[in-house]
């Protein structure tokens, strides 16, 4: 069977946000190699892509470039292991503006255990959530830039040693969604399961 690689459009970032409604949740889901297998209706409307292009494109397509790779792998890293993971996240629309998302990813197994998929619910991210991690990226970023991933993720390492945490620990702390939006996001889960 031959592949067809299509063209996958990179806009160019523009310092504008998309702000949306924090009772609004994108749900992606793509097989294990990141490729979109399912985007719900929300996502197509933030990313401003059309859920044609999005289906079997790879999910980086919304990969802000103010993001650090080292995030991303230790992303990946935990959905490989079969972890649910989090994460915060800057995504790029396709009209060049971005917008800043909670991330709750997980991975689906077959009856075997084997990793068959890897959905993700977003959510938006506070203002005080934006601050933090807007500065531990671009302190990351910039270090990547010099010293690769494993310089950044060194860093990241120190960060959290000072604050006496792990990366679970921190994230954690910063994004746990309290009251009604816990009990929705958990009801809205739940749907998809």
């Amino acid at each position: 069977m031959i592949r067809v690689r299509r063209k996958i459009y990179r806009p160019i970032p523009i310092d504008e946000e998309i702000k949306f409604n924090r009772k609004r949740f994108i749900v992606s889901k793509t097989d294990i190699n990141g490729r979109i297998l399912f985007v719900n209706k929300n996502f197509c409307e933030l990313s401003g892509y059309s859920e044609e292009e999005l289906i079997g494109a790879p999910h980086s397509i919304i990969r802000h470039p103010d993001m650090p790779r080292a995030i991303f792998f230790l992303i990946w890293n935990s959905l490989l292991r079969g972890e649910s993971v989090s994460g915060v996240i800057k995504n790029l629309s396709k009209s060049g503006k971005y917008y800043w998302i909670i991330a709750d990813l997980d991975a689906k197994k077959d009856k075997d255990g084997n990793i068959k998929s890897l959905i993700a619910f977003r959510r938006s991210a506070p203002q005080q959530v934006i601050d933090v991690m807007e500065e531990l990226y671009s302190t990351m970023l910039s270090i990547e830039k010099k010293r690769g991933i494993e310089g950044s993720l060194a860093y990241l390492e120190a960060y959290l040693e000072e604050k006496g945490m792990t990366y679970d620990e921190f994230l954690s702390d910063l994004i746990k969604p309290k009251g009604i939006l816990e009990k929705l996001l958990e009801t809205f889960k739940s749907l998809f399961s």
